[in-house]
């Protein structure tokens, strides 16, 4: 008898044998830390032996491979360790192989060769989905074991995470119809189309990525809130009564940013007064703009008067 192939994953099913049927489940079992060399073991085994939270597992497992997964409890911090090891893999191994394929594979041999223009691209992008996963490590992921642990808010609003959390997928649809439809140059194919596969493969995960964290993620923190407002924690309450002033967007850190750009400083300085890497720097910044939809400093120095995070006194000159 055939298998149904959209019946969900069970617990007592072999591990092997769900890998046979959906190759996608290996990087599943590593975003787990979970090994090779599991037999005939069943998942349940598995995710015993590994102190895998079983449902946890399940439910990622049959939300990647496009299965029914809503039947299976969730537990946070398995699922934050989960994105975790995702960013690392795409900041960590996917993009640097990819990059590393372009460059074996097309003619770089001026700046203003196309397929400098074309690396360059593609590290832009690389750029944006480093500084769209630093924000959600150090802040997003840091808010929710907050809560986990029973401890106060840390400023960081998760609606307006969910309404700016865009997907990452786009530019490299972009990028694979550039290649596929106009690109004409000298290239090593074998190379290319290796490349291309990368790419085509990458979209298609990082498009699951944001999917999982927009349909199960989110949600999940948002009863984790709504259970701590019961238990009497209140964290929206306490964060509400932080952001009274009038202005819910920003976290108390990317006020002080803004602050800190009116203020005229570098965004080294920034960094060096608050005792943080550039890196952080850039990416709240961008998170502020993406927020505000106010992009020069020059408007975010009239917002940071507006609304009282600075004196007309403190304003830096025009240089």
């Amino acid at each position: 008898m055939q298998s149904n192939p959209t019946a969900k994953f069970l617990p007592d099913q072999r591990l092997r044998e769900l890998i046979q049927r959906e190759p996608a489940l290996l990087m599943v079992l590593r975003r787990f830390s979970i090994g090779l060399g599991f037999g005939n073991d069943t998942v349940s085994d598995v995710c015993r032996r590994k102190g895998v939270h079983l449902d946890t597992f399940l439910a990622v497992a049959n939300f990647m491979c496009d299965r029914p997964w809503r039947d299976f409890t969730i537990d946070l911090g398995t699922l934050i360790g989960y994105l975790k090891k995702s960013h690392d893999y795409f900041l960590s191994f996917a993009l640097p192989s990819i990059r590393h394929k372009l460059i074996e594979s097309v003619p770089m041999t001026s700046p203003e060769d196309v397929g400098m223009l074309l690396l360059r691209y593609f590290d832009d992008y690389t750029e944006e989905v480093r500084a769209h996963m630093g924000y959600e490590n150090s802040d997003l992921f840091p808010y929710v074991e907050n809560l986990l642990d029973g401890k106060g808010p840390n400023g960081f609003n998760l609606a307006s995470f969910a309404r700016s959390h865009a997907p990452l997928a786009p530019k490299l649809e972009e990028l694979k119809e550039i290649f596929v439809s106009h690109y004409q140059g000298n290239s090593n194919e074998d190379m290319l189309n290796s490349a291309l596969f990368d790419i085509i493969t990458l979209e298609k995960d990082l498009l699951n990525h944001c999917r999982l964290e927009d349909i199960i993620f989110v949600p999940t923190v948002k009863e984790l809130e709504l259970k701590s407002d019961r238990q009497g924690a209140s964290p929206r309450a306490t964060a509400t009564e932080e952001i009274s002033d009038g202005n819910p967007e920003l976290t108390s850190r990317e006020k002080a940013i803004v602050r800190l750009i009116a203020c005229g400083l570098s965004n080294k300085e920034i960094a060096d007064k608050l005792c943080v890497s550039i890196h952080t720097v850039t990416t709240h910044r961008r998170n502020i703009c993406a927020k505000l939809d106010i992009h020069s400093a020059s408007g975010l120095t009239i917002y940071a008067i507006i609304h009282h995070l600075i004196d007309v006194a403190e304003i830096a000159p025009a240089k």
